[in-house]
């Protein structure tokens, strides 16, 4: 995969949970289960990011972010969520896929490119809808991997 984060494709996965802080918890264990973060710390931070404001961009999607000294570089996982979770996003709709993404403490530029990498990509409807519609996690990680491919082109 061609972009400055990394996702494996053991970091993605799908769940049906009912409320925003069961998916941040979830992300936050994601990123303990697969990473080896720890996920007390993780969620911390998540949960300090969405207090200054919902991570929640629109049309579906949010990315969580934060920054944590357990990561050499950006690192991601997604979250596709079997039935929308309200998260207070900008538009005002629920989400049903969520990036959650740590990077270093010091990565300020590399921390932004790769949040657009990850904005730009979802904010494509046929490919929130092709990652919705995939049957399953290695269906979605393929997709990601073919659309990340492609914008690096």
């Amino acid at each position: 995969m061609n972009v400055n984060f990394q996702l494996l494709p053991e970091a993605v996965k799908t769940a049906r949970l009912q409320a925003k802080p069961e998916v941040l918890t979830r992300i936050a264990e994601i990123f303990a289960d697969i990473y080896g973060i720890d996920a007390e710390r993780a969620l911390d931070g998540f949960e300090e990011r969405e207090a200054l404001g919902s991570t929640g961009f629109g049309r579906g999607v949010a990315i969580p972010h934060a920054r944590s000294d357990e990561v050499k570089r950006p690192s991601v996982v997604l979250l596709r969520l079997e039935t929308p979770v309200d998260f207070d996003a900008a538009d005002g709709m629920p989400v049903d896929l969520v990036f959650g993404m740590l990077s270093p403490e010091n990565a300020g530029a590399t921390h932004l490119h790769a949040l657009a990498a990850l904005s730009r990509t979802v904010r494509d409807d046929s490919i929130h809808d092709a990652l919705m519609e995939a049957p399953d996690s290695e269906a979605i990680y393929a997709l990601l991997c073919n659309q990340f491919e492609r914008d690096a082109a």
